[in-house]
């Protein structure tokens, strides 16, 4: 797999288009970072560290709203073959304020309204909205 974190944001968006309770992501350090900020959000619900050694996974449990999936849509801007980075000064609302920008920066996985505030820029990972 080329990209794993597409990988796991396409997994929460098509299992909540399925109407699922729930979805198993593999682990990794940078992709628990990321779905604690989306629980932190309030995209997805409960998350759990589970498994061993190499079979560990998190199970993310899916948020709804009026029966409607909480995540409408994900961007991965930053991808491995072509790297976005973006200053402080650069760091934008996404659809308005509705959605949230996850950057990557010298102290961790922050949201885009967190690194202005610390006034940092970083790679540009993924939007959420």
């Amino acid at each position: 797999m080329t990209d794993p974190i597409a990988d796991m944001l396409i997994r929460i968006k098509n299992a909540q288009a399925a109407n699922h309770k729930s979805v198993r992501v593999p682990f990794s350090n940078l992709k628990y970072a990321l779905a604690k900020i989306l629980e932190k959000r309030g995209f997805v619900g409960d998350i759990d560290k589970r498994g061993k050694d190499v079979l560990r996974y998190i199970k993310i449990n899916l948020q709804y709203r009026n029966n409607l999936p909480a995540i409408s849509d994900v961007k991965r801007v930053s991808k491995p073959g072509q790297r976005i980075y973006i200053k402080k000064t650069e760091i934008r609302l996404v659809k308005q304020g509705c959605g949230i920008a996850v950057i990557s920066t010298p102290k961790g996985l922050m949201t885009g309204e967190e690194a202005k505030k610390e006034g940092l820029g970083g790679e540009l990972i993924c939007e959420v909205w």
